[in-house]
């Protein structure tokens, strides 16, 4: 159900903890927030994406889609919904996906400390043999070599395991990011095992791509296990 009445703005998120539902303004289509981007008004009148939607204050949702932020921003939706004149910057696009791969990069950061991470090809090979891999990575910008050979291995693993089960593979970082979320350089091929960590970085990843090319009927999870 709607956490609202209010179409265009919820009313903080410390008072619609169960809500589940959002409308986005561009589209007018009710959405999971999973598929939503929060957006508030900053103290000094700017919008901020609310990423984790924990900000506070009144907030704006929109589609997880670069093409409906733009819509907003060209349309002037902030300072319609919010009913002020904001300071909204044509660069809202790129600066809100900037955002989300600095949020993908931490997650996978996070997964590195707590032990979740294997990297480099050899040792990728290795857990992917045993069985141990939960997320596979390769660097966006990687040689297809060695990503053919890996990704053949989890289809291979795949005809063992039932649909449930099956390896996403994640492409959605250049290897320079990967480098940066693990401290090491020359990372192309990263494994995930296991653990939460693994699934915030999985449902982030999964944010970026929608984010990156998701229509208003489509999304990344339509598209099978490839982000």
């Amino acid at each position: 159900m709607l956490a609202s009445t209010d179409p265009e703005l919820d009313h903080g998120p410390r008072t619609e903890r169960s809500a589940t539902m959002r409308m986005c303004v561009v589209s007018r289509k009710v959405r999971p927030i999973d598929e939503l981007i929060r957006f508030v008004v900053s103290p000094q009148g700017d919008i901020v994406p609310d990423l984790k939607r924990k900000l506070p204050g009144r907030g704006m949702w929109i589609s997880a889609s670069r093409q409906a932020v733009a819509e907003a921003v060209r349309r002037n939706h902030f300072s319609k919904a919010f009913r002020r004149n904001l300071r909204v910057p044509p660069t809202l696009p790129s600066d809100t996906e900037t955002l989300l791969v600095r949020s993908v990069t931490e997650a996978l950061a996070i997964a590195t400390k707590a032990g979740q991470v294997l990297a480099g090809f050899g040792k990728v090979e290795t857990a992917l043999k045993e069985g141990a891999v939960a997320v596979l990575i390769h660097a966006s910008d990687g040689a297809q070599d060695g990503i053919r050979k890996l990704d053949a291995m989890v289809r291979q693993n795949e005809r063992n395991r039932d649909e449930k089960t099956q390896i996403p593979v994640v492409t959605a970082l250049k290897s320079a990011e990967l480098d940066l979320a693990l401290g090491r350089s020359n990372v192309i091929h990263a494994a995930l095992l296991a653990g939460p960590a693994s699934r915030t970085f999985l449902s982030r990843s999964q944010m970026l791509v929608r984010y990156r090319m998701a229509d208003d009927d489509e999304t990344a999870e339509k598209r099978g296990q490839d982000f």
